[in-house]
């Protein structure tokens, strides 16, 4: 896609600082960091979104990530990472090309997770249900 940034940067066009490649894989470093060490791993290929791309290639990625998440934590001197996928605008995606996000996490870094809320009386049973249907 040539408005793609991750295209870009994956074609050469944008610097990057890169971590890994393969022949359909890359990590580099994530220019506006969650934490220090946040790296993006992203398929070669452009895919929008998980939706929209091959289970196989998913599945590498996947392993890309367990391979390469040890080395971050390791070279960021922590022990601990959060994954992230944003899945489309609501969800916070905001580069429309697949990609994981470790995020390597410190001792009182600050970074918070989303809040919670209850399920009304039922609601979690009528919803699971719609869910099983729905597969």
């Amino acid at each position: 896609m040539n408005d793609c940034i991750f295209c870009k940067i994956i074609n050469g066009e944008l610097p990057c600082v890169k971590v890994y490649e393969d022949i359909e894989i890359m990590a580099f470093l994530d220019i506006h960091p969650v934490n220090f060490g946040h790296t993006l791993i992203v398929p070669k290929a452009h895919y929008i979104n998980i939706s929209d791309t091959p289970t196989d290639l998913l599945g590498k990625l996947m392993v890309v990530t367990q391979k390469i998440a040890p080395a971050i934590l390791k070279a960021t001197g922590t022990s601990s990472f959060n994954l992230g996928v944003n899945n489309g605008a609501p969800a916070g995606q905001v580069i429309f090309h697949t990609h994981f996000h470790v995020m390597p996490r410190y001792e009182g870094d600050g970074y918070k997770m989303w809040g919670s809320r209850a399920y009304a009386p039922g609601e979690m049973e009528k919803l699971g249900e719609a869910v099983k249907a729905a597969i």
